[in-house]
């Protein structure tokens, strides 16, 4: 279940799945920067399904995905309605942030990201933790025909993903990580265009540039 709680003086959104870590989804106006040593990591993203592991580099281009094996790092993507997925592995210890648009849904990053924690690191899917935090919903997501069957081409079961011309990239995410074995996993029930108050909307305010963010630290 999700509840709004602080982080340093801001409004956050945090799942109570995870309780033993720091992670969380921003909401309007929150920015991330370092405190007290803490080293702070976002990738530059391109909507692409490439996924990193956080070494001793700054720059991770082309990543929409990134893995974190080490305590006092956070790292940190940007959104504003695409779909932000949280995983932890509470066996090993290493958690990820992955950007899920239409395009990360399609190449299904979320199952490749829990993917590549199992080949690095020997994580299991039925013991990864996943949220699925605020983006934009059903309810406000109309998208063409092309971008309809590619999306919901990447699930055996379609049951309740399509709403008209609209689709349910939480759901298909969802849908997703769990015909790939994830058992424990958190929908956030917040429509990033529905609740514009809360979080930016690249649909609801014309393309906005502004962004809110999923941030997870060890």
């Amino acid at each position: 279940m999700f509840y709004f709680d602080d982080y340093l003086g801001n409004k956050v959104l945090r799942s109570d799945y995870l309780k033993n870590i720091n992670a969380f989804f921003t909401t309007r106006g929150v920015n991330i920067y370092p405190r007290n040593g803490i080293r702070v990591i976002s990738p530059i993203q391109t909507h692409s399904d490439h996924i990193e592991v956080v070494d001793k580099r700054n720059g991770y281009p082309d990543t929409d995905g990134l893995i974190v094996t080490k305590q006092n790092i956070m790292i940190y993507l940007r959104f504003a309605d695409c779909t932000p997925l949280i995983f932890y592995d509470p066996i090993n210890k290493i958690g990820a942030v992955s950007h899920a648009g239409w395009r990360g849904t399609a190449a299904k990053i979320g199952v490749k990201t829990i993917k590549k924690m199992g080949e690095i690191f020997g994580s299991k899917a039925k013991d990864i933790v996943a949220l699925i935090g605020p983006a934009i919903s059903v309810c406000c997501y109309e998208v063409s025909d092309d971008v309809r069957e590619k999306l919901i081409s990447t699930v055996n079961n379609i049951d309740g993903l399509i709403l008209g011309k609209n689709v349910d990239l939480k759901q298909i995410n969802a849908r997703q990580l769990q015909e790939a074995g994830v058992e424990k996993i958190d929908i956030c029930p917040y429509c990033t265009s529905c609740n514009n108050d809360l979080f930016y909307s690249y649909r609801k305010e014309n393309g906005t540039k502004e962004r809110h963010f999923a941030a997870l630290m060890l």
